[in-house]
């Protein structure tokens, strides 16, 4: 299990918190996605070998936010 935190840009309300979470916990071997608004970003943990990370930015970008850099490994 891997922890990595991302900037996500365009959150602002509960709505964008469940969007960003919700991508991100529907995708296998992902056991958490939290989201800090007032940071802009999301800490997820998850297991790189069910689902890279590359998949899960993906799917936080198709729900209509842009994914920053990596904040922290």
């Amino acid at each position: 299990m891997e922890r990595t935190i991302l900037r996500v840009d365009g959150m602002s309300c509960e709505h964008c918190v469940k969007a960003v979470t919700g991508a991100a916990k529907g995708l296998p071997g992902v056991a958490g996605a939290v989201v800090d608004l007032g940071a802009g970003t999301v800490t997820l943990d998850y297991d790189p070998a069910q689902t890279p990370l590359d998949r899960i930015r993906a799917e936080i970008e198709d729900q209509g936010y842009d994914v920053g850099p990596i904040v922290t490994r």
